[in-house]
C-alpha cells in the first residue's frame, strides 16, 4: 500500500481534512487544553504548547508507519483550524480502524462531525480497503452516541470500567459500522 495513502487531502463541502503541520501547534493546543472538549477522553487536557508539538510528531510517525491518518479538520471559508479526526489502530489484515474526532467549542453543533466523519469513512472504506470501522466512546457523551448513530453506527456492546484517569472510572460504549452497512447519509 502505497504510503501516500496515509498522508490524503480530503475535501467536503465546507471542510478541508488534511495532515496536522507544525504551524497548527497552537490552535491544537487551545483546542485541546479546554477541559469541556476533554471531557470524555481518556486523556487530561493538554498543558503546554510541547503537548501539541509531540502530538503532531507522532501523528507524522504513525502515518509514516501506516498504522493510521491523522487529518486536521479545517474550514475552507477561513482555513482556520477547527479539530481532527482520524483513523487509528488499523489492522491491515483484518481491515479495520478505530475513528477518532476532536472538535473545538467554536465547531460544535455546525454539523462538522458528520460532513467530515462520512468523509474520513469513505476514504477508509474505498482507498485503505477497509471492511469495518469502530468507535470507542464514553456512554454518558451523547453527542458523541448521537453522531456515530448519524454516521450509520450500530452500538455493539459495554465495556465496563475500562478506563480510568484521574480517579475517575468510566465504561466505553463500542460501536462499528461495516463498508456492507447502508451508509447513513445516503438515507
Amino acid at each position: 500500500m502505497s504510503k501516500e495513502l496515509f498522508f490524503p487531502v480530503v475535501e467536503t463541502e465546507r471542510l478541508v481534512l488534511r495532515p496536522i503541520v507544525s504551524e497548527d501547534a497552537e490552535s491544537l493546543l487551545g483546542i485541546f487544553s479546554d477541559p469541556e472538549v476533554m471531557r470524555y477522553w481518556n486523556t487530561a487536557p493538554w498543558e503546554t504548547i510541547q503537548d501539541a508539538i509531540d502530538f503532531i510528531n507522532a501523528s507524522n510517525d504513525s502515518m509514516g508507519r501506516q498504522t493510521s491518518v491523522v487529518l486536521g479538520v479545517y474550514l475552507k471559508s477561513t482555513g482556520e483550524l477547527a479539530g481532527k479526526c482520524m483513523l487509528f489502530s488499523y489492522d491491515k489484515e483484518s481491515r479495520r480502524a478505530e475513528i477518532g474526532f476532536g472538535l473545538g467549542r467554536s465547531a460544535w453543533g455546525k454539523g462538522y462531525i458528520g460532513e467530515a466523519g462520512e468523509a474520513l469513512i469513505q476514504y477508509g472504506f474505498n482507498s485503505l480497503g477497509l471492511r469495518r470501522i469502530e468507535a470507542e466512546i464514553d456512554p454518558d457523551n451523547q453527542a458523541s452516541a448521537k453522531a456515530l448513530e448519524r454516521l450509520g453506527f450500530s452500538r455493539e456492546g459495554l465495556l465496563r470500567q475500562r478506563w480510568e484517569v484521574n480517579g475517575i472510572v468510566s465504561d466505553s460504549a463500542m460501536y462499528g459500522r461495516l463498508a456492507s452497512d447502508p451508509s447513513a447519509m445516503a438515507s
